[in-house]
């Protein structure tokens, strides 16, 4: 858990990276094997929630840097994690 902490808190680029994937996945399962998945609309659920999640963290960093406690993350990171699951499943069932 402390290595999630240290990868994505306080680090939008590295939160825009899972989105990407998440997006590249997608367009890798809709134009490149079409036959693969069933529903590979589902992973931009994941992508879009990864980018809001990205664009959330900068503007705490633009407007609260110096915040250490952050009870935002006690809904949002089991958002995500449900989130992420759910695409994943959802476009590879």
């Amino acid at each position: 858990m402390e290595l999630l902490v240290r990868l994505f808190v306080g680090q939008p680029p590295a939160i825009l990276t899972v989105a990407v994937v998440f997006l590249a996945g997608y367009l890798a399962l809709r134009f490149r094997w079409p036959g693969v998945a069933r529903h590979p609309r589902a992973l931009l659920f994941g992508a879009m929630g990864w980018g809001i999640f990205a664009g959330w963290e900068w503007l705490v960093l633009l407007r609260t840097p110096e915040a250490n406690i952050r009870v935002d993350l006690l809904v949002i990171g089991p958002v995500l994690l449900l989130l992420s699951s759910w695409s994943l499943l959802r476009a590879f069932r």
